[in-house]
């Protein structure tokens, strides 16, 4: 008789202290996320180059190359540094190049024309070891202050940094642990993020969660939106967020290949699914453009803010110039194009050809 007494009171613990989440709004029913082995399997096949390149011209808008030329051997690394898997690039307001990436020295800045100007160890960022890709650095973002956030996306954290490596802030619970997506405190894998003008900024969140979030400058939850899916407004794997000089915020939703646009409290607008598989998405205001970074079909797009594909840039292979896993990308004041790769293990830059139109 005790036992049975001690079993009901055990069960009635177990349902009135579990966490309960809010349910999805109306119409937005969520589908359970997949695990990550498929997630895996879904964004790295293992397909012959050729055959992609068919299914993106079958598929996808393409439009007429882009006026740039690769910068060669760009940037200079000290005797004995190398890039691991590099997953995230900005640039600041002296068009300084900061590089996120999986080996020894996780962050790296560099001048514009390629000169080492730092890099902070792995004793200084503590990034989470992945059975994966080693360290789990992944998107990298210079602040209208000129701080550099760093993405854990193993250790589901959210870093703050000053330009001299000292951590200001971390945004997540502990690191190494997840929260699920109606949390207010942390992430499940984040992926990257972007900053207003009044320092606001949205976040990603990304392979283990399906949401954007908006935080205040002093990294305090506002609002967020989003759920496992294939619907307008549910995403899967939302691996990039970027802004325009209207508050339009812009999803690069890229396991279901599109691109989703909503306003700047998370309604949604419209979706372009023909642009390809956006892993990165820039906005630059001086082209009032969109550039984006396609790691599955290996080619830079820029895009107008209807969704028209107005230029492309390379294509597969293993040669300077071209792409294999395009996964972060930024664009500094002068348009030069930098892009970081997961496969070929580092970044490049294209310059504008000389008399080349910005439009």
């Amino acid at each position: 008789m005790k036992v049975r007494f001690y079993v009901v009171v055990l069960t009635l613990l177990i349902v009135f202290t579990s966490p309960v989440a809010r349910p999805p709004a109306v119409g937005q029913q969520a589908a359970a996320p997949p695990s990550w082995q498929a997630t895996q399997a879904a964004l790295h096949p293992d397909r012959v180059p050729a055959d992609l390149a068919a299914e993106l011209a079958q598929k996808h808008q393409t439009g007429p190359q882009l006026p740039y030329h690769l910068v060669a051997n760009w940037p200079s690394l000290p005797k004995g540094y190398n890039f691991g898997e590099s997953s995230g690039v900005d640039v600041d307001k002296q068009d300084n190049v900061w590089i996120a990436n999986r080996g020894a020295w996780p962050i790296m800045e560099f001048d514009k024309n390629g000169k080492f100007i730092q890099s902070w160890s792995e004793d200084t960022v503590r990034m989470t070891p992945s059975n994966n890709h080693g360290t789990g650095s992944h998107g990298i973002r210079v602040d209208p202050d000129g701080n550099i956030w760093l993405i854990d996306v193993d250790g589901h954290l959210l870093h703050k940094f000053n330009r001299e490596g000292r951590r200001l802030m971390v945004i997540g619970t502990r690191q190494g642990i997840a929260s699920n997506n109606e949390s207010h405190v942390g992430f499940n894998r984040p992926t990257n993020l972007w900053f207003l003008p009044n320092h606001y900024f949205y976040v990603s969140d990304g392979y283990g969660n399906a949401r954007i979030i908006e935080f205040n400058p002093d990294g305090e939850y506002v609002r967020h939106w989003g759920t496992h899916g294939t619907g307008d407004g549910q995403f899967n794997l939302p691996h990039a967020v970027t802004v325009d000089s209207k508050g339009i915020v812009y999803v690069a939703d890229r396991a279901n290949s599109r691109v989703q646009v909503f306003d700047a409290e998370g309604k949604f607008i419209t979706k372009w699914t023909d642009v390809g598989q956006p892993w990165a998405i820039y906005y630059v205001a001086k082209e009032n453009a969109i550039y984006m970074c396609d790691g599955m079909y290996n080619r830079i797009s820029k895009l107008s803010l209807d969704g028209k594909v107005l230029g492309v840039l390379s294509s597969f292979g293993k040669a300077p110039g071209k792409l294999d896993f395009a996964h972060d990308i930024a664009v500094d004041s002068e348009g030069s194009i930098y892009v970081a790769e997961i496969k070929n293990l580092r970044v490049q830059k294209w310059v504008r050809n000389a008399g080349a139109a910005t439009k």
